[in-house]
Protein backbone atom coordinates (compact mmCIF):
# COMPACT_ATOMS: atom_id res chain seq x y z
CA UNK A 1 0.00 0.00 0.00
CA UNK A 2 1.29 3.20 -0.89
CA UNK A 3 2.02 6.06 1.29
CA UNK A 4 2.86 9.96 1.78
CA UNK A 5 6.12 10.57 3.40
CA UNK A 6 5.45 13.96 5.58
CA UNK A 7 9.17 15.56 5.89
CA UNK A 8 9.54 17.45 8.97
CA UNK A 9 11.84 20.42 8.82
CA UNK A 10 10.90 24.20 10.54
CA UNK A 11 7.64 23.27 11.04
CA UNK A 12 7.54 21.42 14.50
CA UNK A 13 3.89 21.75 14.89
CA UNK A 14 0.60 19.75 13.67
CA UNK A 15 -1.42 22.93 13.44
CA UNK A 16 -1.92 25.36 10.59
CA UNK A 17 -0.05 22.78 8.85
CA UNK A 18 -0.65 22.96 5.24
CA UNK A 19 1.82 19.87 4.33
CA UNK A 20 0.32 18.23 6.64
CA UNK A 21 -3.63 18.89 5.86
CA UNK A 22 -2.73 17.98 2.42
CA UNK A 23 -1.13 14.74 2.60
CA UNK A 24 -4.31 14.04 5.05
CA UNK A 25 -6.35 14.63 2.02
CA UNK A 26 -4.69 11.80 -0.07
CA UNK A 27 -6.57 9.18 2.03
CA UNK A 28 -3.57 7.02 2.26
CA UNK A 29 -1.33 6.40 5.64
CA UNK A 30 1.03 9.56 6.40
CA UNK A 31 4.43 8.89 7.97
CA UNK A 32 5.94 11.59 9.88
CA UNK A 33 9.33 11.98 9.19
CA UNK A 34 12.66 13.84 10.44
CA UNK A 35 15.89 13.64 9.07
CA UNK A 36 19.46 15.13 10.95
CA UNK A 37 21.48 15.30 8.27
CA UNK A 38 23.44 18.94 9.35
CA UNK A 39 26.89 18.72 7.12
CA UNK A 40 24.36 19.84 3.96
CA UNK A 41 23.45 22.89 5.91
CA UNK A 42 27.68 24.08 5.73
CA UNK A 43 28.78 26.24 8.23
CA UNK A 44 25.45 27.50 9.40
CA UNK A 45 24.47 24.30 10.53
CA UNK A 46 22.59 24.59 13.78
CA UNK A 47 24.69 25.83 16.78
CA UNK A 48 24.84 24.37 20.29
CA UNK A 49 21.71 26.45 21.80
CA UNK A 50 19.43 25.60 18.57
CA UNK A 51 20.22 21.70 19.08
CA UNK A 52 19.23 22.28 22.38
CA UNK A 53 15.92 24.06 21.79
CA UNK A 54 15.76 21.05 18.54
CA UNK A 55 16.18 18.14 21.03
CA UNK A 56 13.07 19.66 23.38
CA UNK A 57 11.16 20.77 20.09
CA UNK A 58 11.08 17.28 18.50
CA UNK A 59 10.33 15.33 21.64
CA UNK A 60 6.90 17.46 21.97
CA UNK A 61 6.59 16.89 18.51
CA UNK A 62 6.61 12.89 19.04
CA UNK A 63 4.37 13.23 21.92
CA UNK A 64 1.72 14.95 19.84
CA UNK A 65 1.91 12.52 17.32
CA UNK A 66 1.36 9.64 19.58
CA UNK A 67 -1.50 11.35 20.89
CA UNK A 68 -2.86 11.41 17.07
CA UNK A 69 -2.27 7.44 16.74
CA UNK A 70 1.05 8.46 15.01
CA UNK A 71 4.90 8.73 15.72
CA UNK A 72 8.13 10.28 14.33
CA UNK A 73 10.16 8.52 12.87
CA UNK A 74 14.23 9.87 13.17
CA UNK A 75 16.99 8.99 11.36
CA UNK A 76 20.55 10.36 10.40
CA UNK A 77 21.67 10.58 7.10
CA UNK A 78 24.80 12.12 5.16
CA UNK A 79 22.20 12.74 2.50
CA UNK A 80 18.94 13.71 2.36
CA UNK A 81 18.04 12.71 -0.87
CA UNK A 82 19.68 9.24 -0.27
CA UNK A 83 17.30 8.66 3.02
CA UNK A 84 14.25 9.90 1.36
CA UNK A 85 14.83 7.49 -1.61
CA UNK A 86 15.67 4.55 1.08
CA UNK A 87 12.70 5.59 3.17
CA UNK A 88 10.53 5.05 -0.06
CA UNK A 89 11.66 1.74 -1.25
CA UNK A 90 10.64 0.23 2.32
CA UNK A 91 7.09 2.10 3.06
CA UNK A 92 6.33 2.01 -1.21
CA UNK A 93 5.86 5.68 -0.74
CA UNK A 94 4.32 7.48 -3.59
CA UNK A 95 4.72 11.28 -2.59
CA UNK A 96 7.08 13.39 -0.48
CA UNK A 97 5.76 16.67 1.24
CA UNK A 98 7.31 19.21 2.74
CA UNK A 99 7.50 23.07 4.22
CA UNK A 100 9.35 25.39 2.22
CA UNK A 101 13.12 26.40 4.00
CA UNK A 102 14.49 29.44 2.91
CA UNK A 103 18.74 28.87 3.55
CA UNK A 104 20.75 28.91 -0.04
CA UNK A 105 22.36 25.57 0.55
CA UNK A 106 18.96 24.33 1.97
CA UNK A 107 17.12 25.65 -1.49
CA UNK A 108 19.45 24.17 -3.68
CA UNK A 109 18.82 20.81 -1.74
CA UNK A 110 15.22 20.50 -1.62
CA UNK A 111 15.67 21.64 -5.59
CA UNK A 112 17.59 18.76 -6.71
CA UNK A 113 15.54 16.39 -4.50
CA UNK A 114 12.79 17.50 -6.38
CA UNK A 115 13.85 16.82 -9.77
CA UNK A 116 15.62 13.45 -8.83
CA UNK A 117 11.84 11.76 -7.24
CA UNK A 118 9.58 13.72 -9.65
CA UNK A 119 11.71 11.92 -12.25
CA UNK A 120 11.04 8.53 -10.57
CA UNK A 121 6.92 9.08 -10.91
CA UNK A 122 7.29 9.99 -7.46
CA UNK A 123 4.68 13.32 -5.99
CA UNK A 124 6.61 16.21 -4.43
CA UNK A 125 5.11 19.06 -3.03
CA UNK A 126 6.13 21.94 -1.17
CA UNK A 127 4.18 24.00 1.08
CA UNK A 128 4.61 27.74 2.61
CA UNK A 129 4.48 27.10 6.26
CA UNK A 130 7.14 29.75 7.54
CA UNK A 131 5.80 32.89 6.12
CA UNK A 132 3.04 35.11 5.64
CA UNK A 133 4.33 35.92 2.08
CA UNK A 134 6.85 33.74 0.10
CA UNK A 135 10.09 35.81 -0.91
CA UNK A 136 9.04 36.20 -4.70
CA UNK A 137 5.61 37.27 -4.43
CA UNK A 138 6.61 40.88 -3.49
CA UNK A 139 8.29 43.50 -5.49
CA UNK A 140 9.29 47.22 -5.11
CA UNK A 141 8.20 49.69 -8.33
CA UNK A 142 10.51 48.63 -10.05
CA UNK A 143 10.22 45.00 -10.25
CA UNK A 144 13.23 44.03 -8.00
CA UNK A 145 13.48 43.16 -4.56
CA UNK A 146 13.03 45.70 -1.81
CA UNK A 147 16.14 46.80 -0.05
CA UNK A 148 14.73 48.58 2.67
CA UNK A 149 11.85 47.82 5.34
CA UNK A 150 9.06 50.30 5.94
CA UNK A 151 8.16 50.47 1.63
CA UNK A 152 8.18 46.51 1.97
CA UNK A 153 6.58 46.08 4.46
CA UNK A 154 3.93 48.94 3.90
CA UNK A 155 3.14 47.20 0.66
CA UNK A 156 2.73 43.83 2.23
CA UNK A 157 0.88 44.48 5.25
CA UNK A 158 -1.59 46.68 3.10
CA UNK A 159 -1.98 43.44 0.87
CA UNK A 160 -1.86 40.04 2.30
CA UNK A 161 -4.72 38.27 3.29
CA UNK A 162 -3.29 35.01 4.75
CA UNK A 163 -6.08 32.75 5.24
CA UNK A 164 -7.14 31.50 9.11
CA UNK A 165 -5.03 28.66 10.72
CA UNK A 166 -5.81 25.42 10.35
CA UNK A 167 -6.72 23.38 13.44
CA UNK A 168 -4.98 19.98 14.50
CA UNK A 169 -5.62 16.84 12.94
CA UNK A 170 -7.58 14.93 15.64
CA UNK A 171 -6.40 11.72 14.18
CA UNK A 172 -3.78 10.97 11.47
CA UNK A 173 -3.78 7.54 9.49
CA UNK A 174 -0.91 5.18 10.23
CA UNK A 175 0.63 2.50 8.29
CA UNK A 176 0.18 -0.61 9.01
CA UNK A 177 3.94 -1.23 9.93
CA UNK A 178 6.38 1.22 10.52
CA UNK A 179 10.05 1.69 9.14
CA UNK A 180 12.89 1.90 11.82
CA UNK A 181 14.68 4.72 13.36
CA UNK A 182 16.65 6.07 15.05
CA UNK A 183 15.79 7.73 19.05
CA UNK A 184 16.34 11.01 19.78
CA UNK A 185 19.04 10.26 21.66
CA UNK A 186 21.29 8.96 19.22
CA UNK A 187 21.66 12.28 17.33
CA UNK A 188 24.00 13.88 20.01
CA UNK A 189 21.80 17.01 20.26
CA UNK A 190 21.93 17.62 23.75
CA UNK A 191 24.94 19.87 24.90
CA UNK A 192 27.89 17.11 26.73
CA UNK A 193 28.44 19.84 29.86
CA UNK A 194 25.23 21.22 31.28
CA UNK A 195 25.67 25.06 29.53
CA UNK A 196 21.96 24.39 29.03
CA UNK A 197 20.95 24.29 32.65
CA UNK A 198 19.49 28.20 31.84
CA UNK A 199 17.83 27.68 28.96
CA UNK A 200 15.63 24.83 30.39
CA UNK A 201 14.85 27.33 33.32
CA UNK A 202 13.88 30.20 30.87
CA UNK A 203 12.13 28.19 27.63
CA UNK A 204 9.47 25.36 27.38
CA UNK A 205 10.06 24.46 23.61
CA UNK A 206 7.12 23.05 21.65
CA UNK A 207 4.08 23.74 19.91
CA UNK A 208 2.54 23.82 23.23
CA UNK A 209 5.00 26.23 24.48
CA UNK A 210 4.56 28.39 21.95
CA UNK A 211 1.10 28.40 21.74
CA UNK A 212 0.61 29.59 25.71
CA UNK A 213 3.88 31.59 25.37
CA UNK A 214 1.32 33.83 22.87
CA UNK A 215 -1.42 33.70 24.90
CA UNK A 216 0.40 35.24 27.20
CA UNK A 217 2.07 38.17 25.71
CA UNK A 218 -1.59 38.88 23.86
CA UNK A 219 -2.96 38.85 27.41
CA UNK A 220 -1.12 41.76 28.76
CA UNK A 221 2.89 43.23 27.76
CA UNK A 222 1.51 43.20 23.95
CA UNK A 223 -0.56 46.41 25.17
CA UNK A 224 2.72 48.26 26.27
CA UNK A 225 4.68 47.11 23.92
CA UNK A 226 5.70 50.55 22.28
CA UNK A 227 7.40 51.63 25.21
CA UNK A 228 8.48 48.68 27.40
CA UNK A 229 10.30 46.33 24.11
CA UNK A 230 12.88 49.15 24.80
CA UNK A 231 13.35 48.57 28.00
CA UNK A 232 15.45 45.03 28.72
CA UNK A 233 15.30 45.02 32.81
CA UNK A 234 11.13 44.46 31.75
CA UNK A 235 9.49 41.40 30.14
CA UNK A 236 8.24 43.87 27.36
CA UNK A 237 8.84 41.93 24.23
CA UNK A 238 7.26 39.12 22.81
CA UNK A 239 10.11 36.53 23.21
CA UNK A 240 8.44 34.21 20.35
CA UNK A 241 11.68 34.32 18.03
CA UNK A 242 12.59 30.63 18.56
CA UNK A 243 9.07 29.22 18.72
CA UNK A 244 8.92 30.98 14.60
CA UNK A 245 11.71 29.79 14.02
CA UNK A 246 11.36 26.14 14.68
CA UNK A 247 7.78 26.44 13.45
CA UNK A 248 5.81 25.71 16.79
CA UNK A 249 3.99 28.88 15.50
CA UNK A 250 2.99 30.27 12.31
CA UNK A 251 3.16 33.94 11.38
CA UNK A 252 -0.26 33.34 10.41
CA UNK A 253 -1.28 32.46 13.46
CA UNK A 254 0.06 35.23 15.44
CA UNK A 255 -1.54 37.64 12.63
CA UNK A 256 -4.95 35.99 13.36
CA UNK A 257 -4.41 35.69 16.67
CA UNK A 258 -3.56 39.32 17.12
CA UNK A 259 -6.12 41.15 14.24
CA UNK A 260 -6.03 44.46 16.40
CA UNK A 261 -2.52 45.00 16.55
CA UNK A 262 -1.56 44.51 12.60
CA UNK A 263 -0.70 48.33 12.64
CA UNK A 264 1.45 47.80 15.48
CA UNK A 265 4.98 47.79 15.98
CA UNK A 266 4.63 44.39 17.50
CA UNK A 267 3.57 43.05 13.53
CA UNK A 268 6.16 45.51 12.30
CA UNK A 269 8.73 42.83 14.06
CA UNK A 270 7.08 40.30 12.81
CA UNK A 271 7.54 42.33 9.28
CA UNK A 272 11.11 42.52 9.45
CA UNK A 273 11.41 38.78 10.71
CA UNK A 274 9.62 38.38 6.72
CA UNK A 275 11.64 41.10 5.40
CA UNK A 276 15.15 39.00 6.51
CA UNK A 277 13.71 36.17 4.77
CA UNK A 278 13.22 38.41 1.72
CA UNK A 279 16.94 39.74 1.46
CA UNK A 280 18.00 36.08 2.20
CA UNK A 281 16.47 34.62 -0.76
CA UNK A 282 17.67 37.58 -3.22
CA UNK A 283 20.55 37.76 -1.86
CA UNK A 284 21.91 34.73 -0.71
CA UNK A 285 25.74 35.72 -0.72
CA UNK A 286 24.85 37.46 2.17
CA UNK A 287 25.25 34.88 4.96
CA UNK A 288 29.32 35.58 4.54
CA UNK A 289 29.73 38.95 2.23
CA UNK A 290 28.62 42.12 2.68
CA UNK A 291 25.38 43.52 0.37
CA UNK A 292 26.95 46.42 -0.14
CA UNK A 293 30.61 45.63 -1.96
CA UNK A 294 32.68 48.46 -1.15
CA UNK A 295 32.70 46.84 2.44
CA UNK A 296 34.78 44.28 1.32
CA UNK A 297 37.71 46.35 1.88
CA UNK A 298 37.15 47.77 5.38
CA UNK A 299 40.01 48.03 7.38
CA UNK A 300 38.33 45.77 10.17
CA UNK A 301 40.65 44.34 12.98
CA UNK A 302 41.55 41.31 14.62
CA UNK A 303 42.30 40.68 18.63
CA UNK A 304 41.46 37.64 20.05
CA UNK A 305 41.94 38.16 23.53
CA UNK A 306 39.04 41.54 22.85
CA UNK A 307 37.03 39.06 20.85
CA UNK A 308 36.83 36.68 23.98
CA UNK A 309 36.22 39.36 26.42
CA UNK A 310 33.23 40.36 23.84
CA UNK A 311 32.03 36.74 24.28
CA UNK A 312 32.42 36.39 27.86
CA UNK A 313 30.68 39.56 29.07
CA UNK A 314 34.13 40.95 30.47
CA UNK A 315 34.46 44.09 28.85
CA UNK A 316 34.08 46.49 31.41
CA UNK A 317 31.18 48.04 29.73
CA UNK A 318 28.09 47.40 31.74
CA UNK A 319 25.52 47.47 29.69
CA UNK A 320 27.42 44.89 26.99
CA UNK A 321 28.63 42.60 29.03
CA UNK A 322 25.09 42.28 30.95
CA UNK A 323 24.02 41.67 27.62
CA UNK A 324 26.21 38.62 26.62
CA UNK A 325 25.99 37.54 29.78
CA UNK A 326 22.32 37.03 29.46
CA UNK A 327 22.73 35.26 25.86
CA UNK A 328 25.16 32.75 27.52
CA UNK A 329 22.62 31.87 30.61
CA UNK A 330 19.62 31.72 28.92
CA UNK A 331 20.03 31.57 25.34
CA UNK A 332 18.58 34.65 24.37
CA UNK A 333 18.96 38.63 24.75
CA UNK A 334 17.14 41.54 24.64
CA UNK A 335 17.23 43.37 21.39
CA UNK A 336 17.38 46.84 22.30
CA UNK A 337 20.98 45.00 23.89
CA UNK A 338 21.61 43.16 20.70
CA UNK A 339 21.90 46.23 18.83
CA UNK A 340 24.35 47.39 21.61
CA UNK A 341 26.37 44.62 22.08
CA UNK A 342 26.69 44.48 17.59
CA UNK A 343 27.72 48.32 17.40
CA UNK A 344 30.49 47.43 20.43
CA UNK A 345 32.03 44.72 18.55
CA UNK A 346 31.96 46.17 14.90
CA UNK A 347 32.43 49.71 15.46
CA UNK A 348 34.13 50.31 18.97
CA UNK A 349 36.21 47.37 18.60
CA UNK A 350 36.20 47.13 15.33
CA UNK A 351 35.77 43.48 13.98
CA UNK A 352 34.72 41.84 11.50
CA UNK A 353 30.29 41.27 11.69
CA UNK A 354 31.08 37.44 10.90
CA UNK A 355 32.66 36.85 14.24
CA UNK A 356 29.40 38.13 16.43
CA UNK A 357 27.39 36.44 13.71
CA UNK A 358 28.65 33.15 14.17
CA UNK A 359 29.14 33.61 18.07
CA UNK A 360 25.10 34.51 18.19
CA UNK A 361 24.40 31.58 15.78
CA UNK A 362 25.68 29.00 18.08
CA UNK A 363 24.13 30.94 21.33
CA UNK A 364 20.98 32.02 20.38
CA UNK A 365 18.23 29.62 20.71
CA UNK A 366 16.38 31.92 18.09
CA UNK A 367 19.18 32.05 15.81
CA UNK A 368 18.07 32.09 12.10
CA UNK A 369 19.76 32.06 9.18
CA UNK A 370 18.06 35.32 7.92
CA UNK A 371 17.26 37.55 10.89
CA UNK A 372 21.07 36.66 11.83
CA UNK A 373 22.60 37.95 8.98
CA UNK A 374 19.83 40.89 8.31
CA UNK A 375 20.91 42.22 11.88
CA UNK A 376 24.75 41.95 11.94
CA UNK A 377 24.80 43.64 8.58
CA UNK A 378 22.78 46.40 9.87
CA UNK A 379 24.64 46.72 12.97
CA UNK A 380 27.97 46.96 10.66
CA UNK A 381 26.15 49.55 8.26
CA UNK A 382 26.82 46.87 5.11
CA UNK A 383 23.55 45.28 4.70
CA UNK A 384 19.76 46.33 3.71
CA UNK A 385 18.05 49.44 5.32
CA UNK A 386 21.62 49.52 7.52
CA UNK A 387 22.38 51.44 10.34
CA UNK A 388 24.26 54.40 8.88
CA UNK A 389 27.81 54.04 9.62
CA UNK A 390 28.41 57.34 11.47
CA UNK A 391 25.40 55.89 13.86
CA UNK A 392 27.08 54.11 17.05
CA UNK A 393 25.43 53.22 19.87
CA UNK A 394 27.12 54.56 23.26
CA UNK A 395 26.44 51.68 25.73
CA UNK A 396 26.81 54.23 28.68
CA UNK A 397 23.92 56.46 27.10
CA UNK A 398 21.94 53.58 26.01
CA UNK A 399 22.44 52.18 29.90
CA UNK A 400 21.08 55.86 30.94
CA UNK A 401 18.41 55.83 28.77
CA UNK A 402 17.03 52.06 28.67
CA UNK A 403 18.02 50.80 32.43
CA UNK A 404 18.00 53.93 34.42
CA UNK A 405 18.10 52.52 37.55
CA UNK A 406 20.65 49.52 36.76
CA UNK A 407 18.30 46.99 37.01
CA UNK A 408 18.82 44.99 33.98
CA UNK A 409 22.74 45.09 34.51
CA UNK A 410 22.93 44.42 38.03
CA UNK A 411 20.84 41.56 37.53
CA UNK A 412 23.56 39.89 34.98
CA UNK A 413 26.26 41.82 36.37
CA UNK A 414 25.97 41.12 40.43
CA UNK A 415 28.86 42.24 41.39
CA UNK A 416 28.45 45.91 40.47
CA UNK A 417 25.87 45.49 43.31
CA UNK A 418 28.52 45.58 46.41
CA UNK A 419 32.54 44.61 47.40
CA UNK A 420 33.08 42.63 44.14
CA UNK A 421 32.82 45.51 41.88
CA UNK A 422 36.52 45.86 42.56
CA UNK A 423 36.60 42.20 40.30
CA UNK A 424 34.98 43.64 37.82
CA UNK A 425 37.53 44.27 34.83
CA UNK A 426 38.39 47.80 33.32
CA UNK A 427 37.18 48.89 30.36
CA UNK A 428 39.11 47.15 27.05
CA UNK A 429 38.74 50.17 25.04
CA UNK A 430 38.06 53.68 25.13
CA UNK A 431 34.41 54.26 23.93
CA UNK A 432 35.36 58.26 22.49
CA UNK A 433 38.70 57.26 21.00
CA UNK A 434 37.51 53.65 19.38
CA UNK A 435 33.76 55.69 18.06
CA UNK A 436 36.60 58.20 16.12
CA UNK A 437 38.61 55.75 14.86
CA UNK A 438 35.30 54.02 13.67
CA UNK A 439 34.13 57.12 11.90
CA UNK A 440 37.92 57.26 10.64
CA UNK A 441 38.02 53.83 9.08
CA UNK A 442 34.66 54.73 7.68
CA UNK A 443 35.38 57.17 5.53
CA UNK A 444 38.37 55.54 3.80
CA UNK A 445 35.27 53.76 2.11
CA UNK A 446 34.44 57.07 -0.04
CA UNK A 447 37.79 57.56 -1.41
Amino acid sequence: MSATLLWFRHDLRLADHPALRAALTRDKPVIPVFLWCPEEEGEWAPGGASRWWLHRSLTSLAKDLEKAGSKLLIRQADDSLAAIKKLIRETGADAVYWSRRYEPLVIERDRRIKETLRTENIEVRSFNAALLIEPWDVQNLSGKPFQVFTPFWRKVSASIEPPAPLPAPKKISAPAKWPSGVKLESLDLMPEIPWHEGMARTWHPGERGAKEHLETFLEGPVKHYGEARNLPAQSGTSRLSPHLHFGELSPRQVWHAAPKWRSSQFMAEIGWREFAHHLLYHFPRTTNEPLRSDFIRFPWRENTRELAAWQRGKTGIPLVDAGMRELWETGWMHNRVRMVVASFLVKNLRMHWLHGARWFWDTLVDADLASNTLGWQWAAGCGADAAPYFRVFNPESQAEKFDPQSEYIKRWIPELSGEGAKSYPTPIVDLKASREAALAAFKTLRK
